[in-house]
Order: C-alpha cells, then structure tokens, then sequence
C-alpha cells in the first residue's frame, strides 16, 4: 500500500499542537485545546486540532484521529486515538454515554436560588443555533446536572455535566435558566461580557481501551482564572 501524503506543518504549528499534550499513552493523546481554535474545519481547511494532528503522523500516513469534538470557543480536553481499534472502543464510550464530563463556566443574570440542580429541557437545532422547546415540538432529549460553586451577586462559577451531547448544550441550558455564559454568543451578549466564551472543558472520566477507567484533567486556563478571581468568585 503507497503511503498516504502527509502535509506540511511549520514549526510553530508542530511545536503549537505539541505545547497542548496534557496526557499521552499507547492508546491516545489529551489535548487541553485553546479557545478559539476549532476542532475540526469543513474539508480541513485553515488551521484546526485535527489538521494538526499531521504532526503525529507515522512515516507511512497513519496519525492519531480524533474521537470526539468540542466547540471552538470552548477550551479544554479533547482526546485523539492512536490506533483504529483504540478509535472505536473510545468512541463507543462516548456514543453510549459512559463518559463522564465535567465542564467549568463562568456565568452570570438571575441564578437558581438552589445550589445545584438538573436541566432536562428537550433541545432543537435549527442551522447554527439550537434553543430549547417544549414537549413535542420536534426537540431533542437533554440533560445536564450543574452545581454553583461559587456565586458573588449576579455571577457565578458553574460545574456543568451534560448527560447528554446536543449542539450547544450546556450554553443552551444555562441560558434557560436565566444565566447565560459570559462571552456567549447568540445565547448570552458576546463580548459584552467577555473577550471569549468562558467555559472549559475540564475533566473526563472514560474507561480506556484496556478497560481501565482513568480520570483525565485539564487547568483552568489563565484569562479564565483571572476573570474568576476578578469577579470575586
């Protein structure tokens, strides 16, 4: 079999995509991804996480591949395979939603008067935005656990868990609840707020390909952390 071309990256794009490794084994890579760099790009144009996976690439083609995506303006963890069988047996997890997912948002408007709670308001997408609906109007099942872990005024400090994987979940339904992510657009004021959407993709609790299950963590990072401490939370 011909080796399949590997493009070329610069540098700086390998010594970038290398500089976001938070974990690495045989079976995957954790990267802690930054704000504003998309996971994946339509027809892999322009730079993304996945494009940037050429720097992994093994003389004959072959590079890890990713096993599920988070949204561009979201930072944090996102895991990328390095082997087929790896590839199906984590993102079998993920489809069966045996993955625990543990997210971090800084939010702020009216907040539940309760310290934690769950969100279970069926979502409908609709082009580049999804809003929540009402019982049979074609929505999709929902669900996110969240708990305020700190609240000053009208802000606060989110943990987020979505149960569930709908475009735009959790932002979707922090909104409805009345406290939009700072930086959110379409569902919050943008940067009105804050320079980017404050919300990151902190922890993952996954089973791994030897059926070890194994915790997976990535910082707070620091234009988050200094807008927290800012606020006062």
């Amino acid at each position: 079999m011909r080796n399949r071309p590997i493009p070329t990256l610069s540098d700086a794009q390998k010594a970038m995509i290398r500089a976001l490794v938070c974990y690495e084994d045989e079976y995957l890579i954790a990267f802690d991804k930054l704000s504003g760099l998309a996971v994946q790009t339509r027809g892999n144009r322009g730079t993304s996480l996945d494009f940037l996976l050429w720097a992994f690439a093994r003389s004959n083609g072959k590079r890890p591949q990713l096993v599920h995506r988070i949204d561009a303006g979201t930072s944090g963890l996102v895991l990328a395979a390095k082997t087929k069988p790896a590839k199906a047996f984590l993102s079998t997890e993920f489809a069966e939603r045996r993955v625990k997912k543990t997210y971090l948002a800084l939010v702020q408007g009216d907040l539940p008067e309760v310290e934690q709670g769950a969100c279970d308001a069926p979502i409908l997408k609709s082009g580049r935005r999804a809003e929540v609906v009402g019982l049979g109007q074609g929505g999709e099942q929902a669900l996110t656990h969240w708990r305020i872990l700190s609240r000053v005024g009208g802000y606060a400090l989110v943990q987020a868990e979505p149960h569930t994987g709908r475009m735009h979940q959790i932002r979707v339904h922090l909104a409805h609840l009345g406290c939009p992510i700072l930086g959110a657009p379409i569902y919050g004021r943008g940067t009105e707020t804050a320079a980017r959407l404050m919300l990151h993709a902190a922890g993952l609790e996954i089973t791994f390909p030897n059926h070890e299950k194994r915790a997976l963590a990535a910082p707070v990072p620091e234009d988050f952390d200094q807008r927290r401490k800012a606020l006062g939370l």
